[in-house]
């Protein structure tokens, strides 16, 4: 990338970002910290990650401030998550807090203190490709961290000015190993898997201090029959068996909800697969336009697997996939990224609807 520069780095006074600091510093970048305040008091905005952020900064002799974004992060992360379980779907908002705050206006602050760059301390690695000729964004060498695929939201053109020091690091116990070297006591601390807004993981109660009102309806299987009564749609995500409170003669899992009629529609674990889907609102990153029909791979949740798929272009805002082997649970509110050789091709943004096929 040239002369190195200067970059702002996000820090959440955890081990990965504070590690990302370390290897900035190491590799002749001038730092700037900073934290996001986005929702007070939650498991990422507190006393302890703002101390531990700003003495990692001082002791690597960096600048840190901190920036209250908690109005964005309500309007961008929290509304969005609530809307999006009113109309029966399953939202993840840190693919939204990545597009509005992370990637958003964090480099709106980056480029008013005369950065460069920015930089996170998520897996996953922004580079220049020669096949592409292009900066792209791929998947980290640590597998099971990997983070591409929360990442897809950012602008194309500012994967150039991205700085992903981890996607290197094949192991967290390296990252772990090197913030040890450093003598920081973050080489211990456990990783946050919590929604940051909802830290004791119970979304639904958090749903019901907002007004969602548990409205009853019926439990249908696709041909109608009605087996039982749910207990509010939001209170269920598809593929889910557990807790349905309906006995019949195997099996059943959630298949689909019919949010006009407030129907909670069932099937047997088959009707969970589909062999294609339809995506909408895209966000491209390696290609400009999909005028022909591209062999990639898909994703349709941070912990699934990728599978092979054909993606084909209907219109300006809906894309066509078409998996070579049947996949199970596509959810309604979650994206699907696809990816080749390991790159982020495209995604859809979070929001819209993937329609089963």
């Amino acid at each position: 990338m040239g002369d190195k520069k200067k970059v702002l780095l996000g820090m959440s006074g955890g081990v990965d970002s504070s590690v990302a600091a370390i290897l900035l510093k190491e590799q002749g970048y001038e730092v700037i910290g900073c934290t996001m305040e986005l929702c007070k008091n939650s498991s990422c905005c507190n006393i302890e990650t703002y101390t531990e952020a700003k003495k990692i900064c001082k002791a690597l002799g960096f600048e840190h401030f901190i920036y209250n974004l908690s109005e964005d992060f309500q309007k961008h992360v929290i509304d969005d998550f609530v809307s999006e379980y009113k109309i029966c779907h399953t939202p993840n908002p840190c693919i939204e807090c990545n597009k509005y705050l992370k990637f958003g206006l964090m480099w709106e602050k980056a480029k008013s203190l005369g950065c460069d760059y920015i930089a996170t301390g998520h897996y996953a690695k922004s580079v220049f490709d020669k096949k592409y000729n292009k900066y792209v964004l791929k998947k980290s060498e640590n597998e099971k961290k990997d983070q591409s695929y929360v990442l897809y939201t950012i602008p194309k053109d500012l994967i150039r000015h991205l700085l992903l020091p981890l996607g290197e690091y094949k192991s967290k116990d390296e990252v772990r190993q090197k913030a040890l070297d450093y003598g920081f006591g973050v080489a211990s601390k456990k990783d946050s898997e919590d929604i940051c807004f909802i830290p004791d993981g119970n979304y639904k109660a958090f749903l019901e201090k907002l007004n969602f009102k548990a409205q009853k309806g019926n439990i249908i299987l696709k041909d109608g029959t009605i087996l039982g009564q749910h207990k509010g749609l939001y209170r269920y995500t598809i593929g889910q068996r557990k807790g349905l409170g309906i006995s019949y003669k195997e099996p059943l899992f959630v298949v689909a909800f019919n949010a006009l009629k407030n129907e909670l529609i069932v099937g047997t674990e088959k009707d969970l697969y589909s062999n294609e889907f339809m995506v909408k609102d895209v966000n491209l990153l390696l290609v400009d336009s999909l005028d022909t029909a591209l062999k990639c791979e898909v994703k349709i949740r941070y912990s699934a697997k990728t599978v092979p798929c054909t993606i084909q272009k209907i219109d300006n805002n809906l894309v066509k996939v078409v998996v070579d082997s049947p996949i199970k649970s596509v959810t309604p509110g979650q994206s699907a990224v696809f990816y080749v050789d390991d790159i982020v091709v495209r995604g859809r943004k979070n929001r819209l609807i993937i329609e089963k096929r």
